[in-house]
């Protein structure tokens, strides 16, 4: 039994959903919450595209629906007097947006045409939808967003955490490729040629702009091996204007010289080194490959000689 029964909200045994739940209308109600943010269209089509082998996916709105079917038959022999078979399914409903609610329902065994004969229709599906709960959480971009928050929460290592994690799912079915690169740009972002780009001679005057989320526009993710990191006014597929990298260890690119100091002072290794040929300030910066990792000390915020971080701490 899949040990995210004990975060569950509530239960119930009703003809409608609660909380407007659409388009599933069910009886037996399993909805989970989990604290963490899930709203990036990008992330959200990638848990959508990832699992498409392994279940039925669908979007709609600001929802992820996996569909899991199976065949219950009453007899082994297909050819046999009396044979009967049935297709039923149980469907699992992701609500994205600033906490992630995890919804199931069970209907009732006559929606399948009215099948008595079938045994332990409640347990199986209950079981099933369990299964691909547990198989989302472990194989998509959501079990990056857990460990990270375990990690934090409780103050553990990455290690810990991620054994957390499989411990809490142990249902889990291994998909392999199911993180999906999130897509970088669409067409009415369509990045600018490398040749129209004006590059500055030298790096530009710091601080940071602590307002560059709402003044700069998002731009194409960076796919670094643990994390994907996001980036503002990032232009070009170059290193010409790089823009801020990092969405909670956040570093203006296109200040920072390459010092080093940050690497040398966080205690938590959230930076490494990282190639950026072409970028007029250094070419090299401090890639904060493991974000999720920060403890938010300050540390590299303050001695970072022109002033290119800022920490912003997780809610």
């Amino acid at each position: 039994m899949s040990l995210l029964l004990k975060d569950r909200v509530w239960s119930m045994e009703a003809p409608t959903a609660k909380r407007g739940v659409y388009p599933l209308h069910g009886f037996k109600l399993g909805l989970y919450r989990l604290p963490i943010k899930f709203e990036d269209p990008d992330e959200i089509k990638s848990v959508h595209d990832g699992l498409k082998k392994a279940f039925e996916m669908d979007m709609y709105a600001d929802r992820i629906f996996a569909t899991y079917r199976w065949t219950e038959q009453n007899l082994d022999d297909p050819d046999a007097k009396g044979y009967q078979k049935v297709e039923l399914s149980v469907t699992v409903e992701i609500v994205t947006g600033e906490v992630v609610d995890i919804i199931y329902q069970i209907f009732p065994i006559e929606k399948f045409g009215d099948p008595n004969w079938v045994k332990d229709y409640r347990k199986k599906a209950d079981h099933f939808a369990k299964m691909v709960i547990d198989t989302i959480l472990r194989n998509t971009i959501l079990a990056d967003k857990l460990v990270s928050y375990f990690a934090k929460s409780e103050k553990i290592s990455e290690v810990v955490a991620i054994q957390k994690l499989e411990e809490l799912t142990p249902l889990a079915k291994i998909v392999l490729g199911a993180k999906v690169k999130p897509v970088e740009s669409t067409e009415d972002d369509t990045e600018e040629d490398e040749g129209e780009i004006e590059v500055p001679d030298g790096a530009k005057p710091g601080p940071i702009d602590v307002d560059y989320k709402s003044k700069m526009k998002p731009s194409a993710s960076y796919d670094a091996p643990e994390h994907t990191i996001k980036t503002w006014g990032r232009k070009g597929t170059g290193n010409g204007i790089m823009g801020v990298w990092g969405e909670f260890v956040s570093v203006d690119y296109d200040i920072c010289v390459a010092d080093g100091g940050c690497i040398e002072a966080c205690p938590v290794g959230v930076y490494e080194w990282f190639d950026t040929p072409g970028n007029p300030a250094s070419d090299k910066k401090p890639l904060m490959s493991k974000e999720p990792d920060c403890i938010f000390c300050l540390a590299c915020e303050g001695v970072c000689p022109p002033q290119a971080i800022k920490i912003f701490e997780q809610k």
